[in-house]
């Protein structure tokens, strides 16, 4: 089955089997309901969805672990998930708690090519000229570190507007 058939929720539990596998060397299903505060069952389910389709290792009651193939799709989901908090958090000046809600939601719904630029936009943004350019609440707009670039309630004149 191709990566991009993986559903969130597929996608979800190879995160957390990554994030478990990292700190452990190995998950077993309890870490996993524990991690996405979820019961049992919803574990083994996805666990056998998973290994159908050779992206775990797993029997169960048996240590559970990433194939190569699993391993990769967790990276890049986790990639994902990291991009969108770090811009939402350093960028945009959301708090944590609500960036890492967001960037939850919003890792599987983003087709790779809106992510590729965005992470090319935060890569620019990060590294202009000018400094970084981020939120400011104080000024209710986005300043590069020297002046206000553009407020909130502000927008750009088009063409039409300024004649």
């Amino acid at each position: 089955m191709a990566d991009t058939q993986l559903s969130a929720s597929l996608e979800d539990y190879l995160e957390a089997i990554f994030h478990v596998v990292n700190a452990k060397q190995a998950a077993r299903a309890k870490d996993i309901a524990d991690r996405l505060n979820v019961n049992s069952s919803s574990v083994t389910g996805a666990l056998h969805a998973l290994k159908e389709r050779a992206l775990i290792n797993y029997e169960p009651y048996d240590l559970i672990t990433l194939t190569d193939h699993g391993l990769r799709i967790a990276r890049e989901v986790v990639r994902r998930h990291e991009v969108l908090r770090h811009f939402f958090v350093d960028v945009l000046g959301i708090s944590r708690d609500e960036a890492e809600t967001a960037a939850c939601g919003m890792e599987h719904a983003m087709p790779p090519v809106v992510f590729d630029r965005l992470v090319q936009f935060v890569e620019f943004v990060g590294t202009g000229p000018t400094g970084r350019l981020q939120w400011d609440p104080t000024q209710g707009g986005f300043c590069d570190g020297r002046h206000d670039v553009l407020r909130a309630e502000e927008k750009p004149q088009t063409d039409k507007e300024a004649e």
